[in-house]
C-alpha cells in the first residue's frame, strides 16, 4: 500500500501535541458505544460481582501492555498502513494482504454491523418496530451512512467533538445517578446468558472490545512533544483514566441493577436511568447513546471504505473498487461494496438472539489471530533490523511484549472456544481470501 507521493521534509509530522492533548485524544479514541452495550454480555459471562469488576481492571492492564508494544512499532516503522505495514515488514506481503482481506470482510465490516446493532437496540427502545426492530434499524443506518459517505459528505471536526462530549456527558450522568441512586428491587427478566456458562475468556473478548482503539493512540508518538518521555506517560495516564471511567460506570450500573439485572438487559444505561431518574431520564440517555452510535458508525464506515480501496489498488482483480470518485472525493465503489457486505452480515446475525454479540463473535478469532502476529512482529523486526533506530523502546523488554503475546494467544483461544458458529464463519471467510494472493499486482511492493 504505497504512499501516493514521496514524503518531503515539509510533510513530516511536527511535535505539536502536549501530554494533555495526547491523553485527551487517546480517551476520545477509545471511549465508544461499547461501554453502553457490553456490560450485559460481560455480566452473563462471570459468576460474581467482584469478578465482573476485576475483568475491567484486567482489560486495562492488557490495553496498557499492548499500547506500549504498538508505540515501539509505530515509532520505529512509521507508515500510513499501520498494522498492514508492520506485518509486511515482518512476514512479507502475502500475510499483509490477508490481513487487508480480513479487515475488509471480517474485522471492519463486522465492527460496522456490531455498532449498527448497538444503535438499533437503543433506537428500538425509543421507537419500537416489532421483533426485528434492532436489525431493521441496523440495516437502515448502514444504508444511510454509506450513502452519505458515498456522496462525499463527512462529519466535521466540530461535529465529532460535540458528539464525543454528548457521549462523555451520558457516561458522567450514569456514574453520578448510579452512585447516588437506590438499587432496583423490581423482579428482573431472565438473563440473556445462562450464568452456568460463565467464562472468563468470553468476558474478556467483550471487555477488550470496549477498550478497543488504543492501537490508534500509539500513532500519536510522531506528533507528541518530547516523545521519548511522554509516549509512556500518555499511555499510562490515558489507560488509568479509561480504567477509572469504565470501573465507575460499571460500578454505577451494578449498584442499581445488580448482576442479574445487567444480564437481563441489552440497554443497561436506559434501564438504569429509568429507575433512578424516571422515564424522561432514560429517554434522554437513550437519545444521547443513539447520537453517539451514529457518530461511531459514520466514522467506522468512512475509514473502512479506504481499506477496500487500498486492497483493490494492490490486486489485479476488483479494480472497480480502486476507482476514486473525484466529484465526491471518496472511494465510492469501495464504500458500496463495504455497505453490501455489512448488510449481508446483519442479515446473517438476525438468526441469533443477540445480533451485537454475534458480530463480536464473528470478528474475535480473526482479530486476535492478527493481533498475535503483530505482537510477535516486535520480536521479528528487532531481529531483522538490528541497526534500526528505536525512538521509543518498550520497557522491560522482552517481558512486556512476551506478556502481550501470551494475552493475545489466550484471547485467540477464547475466541475460538466461545465464539461458536459465528467465529468459525469469520475464519472461513478469512481462508476464502487465500486465492487473492494469485492476483497480487507485480512491482507494487510496500515501502521499506
Amino acid at each position: 500500500m504505497p504512499d501516493s507521493a514521496a514524503p518531503t521534509a515539509q510533510a513530516k509530522p511536527q511535535p505539536l501535541l502536549s501530554l494533555f492533548d495526547a491523553v485527551t485524544i487517546m480517551v476520545g479514541l477509545v471511549v465508544g458505544i461499547g461501554i453502553f452495550r457490553t456490560p450485559a454480555t460481560v455480566a452473563g459471562s462471570v459468576d460474581s460481582e467482584t469478578m465482573f469488576l476485576l475483568v475491567w481492571v484486567l482489560g486495562g492492564v492488557i490495553t496498557l501492555i499492548g499500547a506500549l508494544c504498538y508505540a515501539e512499532l509505530a515509532s520505529a516503522h512509521p507508515h500510513a498502513g499501520g498494522e498492514y505495514h508492520f506485518l509486511a515488514r515482518a512476514y512479507g506481503r502475502p500475510v499483509a494482504l490477508l490481513f487487508g482481506w480480513a479487515r475488509c470482510t471480517v474485522i471492519q465490516t463486522g465492527s460496522i454491523a456490531a455498532v449498527a446493532f448497538a444503535l438499533g437496540d437503543y433506537a428500538h427502545q425509543l421507537w419500537p418496530l416489532g421483533p426485528h426492530g434492532p436489525a431493521l434499524y441496523a440495516a437502515v443506518s448502514v444504508i444511510v451512512f454509506t450513502a452519505v459517505n458515498t456522496i462525499g459528505t463527512v462529519q466535521s471536526k466540530r461535529l465529532q467533538v460535540a458528539v464525543t462530549c454528548i457521549e462523555l456527558g451520558a457516561i458522567v450522568a450514569i456514574i453520578v445517578f448510579g452512585l447516588l441512586g437506590t438499587p432496583a428491587d423490581a423482579p428482573v427478566p431472565p438473563p440473556i446468558v445462562d450464568p452456568g456458562t460463565a467464562a472468563l475468556g468470553m468476558a474478556m473478548v467483550f471487555v477488550l472490545l470496549t477498550y478497543g482503539g488504543w492501537n490508534e493512540a500509539a500513532y500519536l508518538s510522531g506528533e507528541l512533544k518530547d516523545p521519548q518521555r511522554n509516549v509512556a506517560r500518555m499511555l499510562i495516564i490515558g489507560t488509568a483514566v479509561l480504567v477509572a471511567l469504565y470501573l465507575l460506570t460499571n460500578y454505577a450500573l451494578l449498584s442499581i441493577l445488580g448482576l442479574d439485572g445487567l444480564r437481563g438487559s441489552s440497554v443497561v444505561a436506559t434501564e438504569m436511568m429509568q429507575h433512578v431518574a424516571g422515564p424522561a431520564g432514560g429517554t434522554v440517555v437513550a437519545l444521547a447513546i443513539v447520537v453517539a452510535a451514529m457518530s461511531t458508525l459514520n466514522a467506522t464506515i468512512f475509514t473502512g471504505g479506504r481499506v477496500f480501496y487500498a486492497m483493490a489498488c494492490d490486486l489485479r482483480i476488483g479494480r472497480w473498487m480502486g476507482i476514486w470518485d473525484g466529484r465526491g472525493k471518496t472511494p465510492a465503489n469501495a464504500l458500496l461494496a463495504q455497505g453490501l457486505w455489512a448488510l449481508a452480515l446483519i442479515a446473517l446475525a438476525t438468526r441469533h438472539l443477540d445480533g451485537f454479540s454475534a458480530m463480536v463473535n464473528y470478528t474475535a478469532p480473526v482479530f486476535w489471530g492478527f493481533m498475535l502476529l503483530v505482537a510477535l512482529a516486535l520480536f521479528v523486526l528487532r531481529w531483522r533490523y538490528p541497526q534500526r533506530a528505536l525512538p521509543y523502546r518498550v520497557p522491560l523488554y522482552p517481558l512486556v511484549p512476551a506478556l502481550f503475546v501470551v494475552f493475545c494467544t489466550y484471547m485467540l483461544h477464547s475466541g475460538l472456544q466461545y465464539a461458536g458458529q459465528a467465529g468459525w464463519i469469520g475464519l472461513a471467510v478469512l481462508v476464502a481470501g487465500l486465492p487473492l494472493l494469485l492476483f497480487v499486482r507485480r512491482g507494487h511492493a510496500m515501502d521499506a
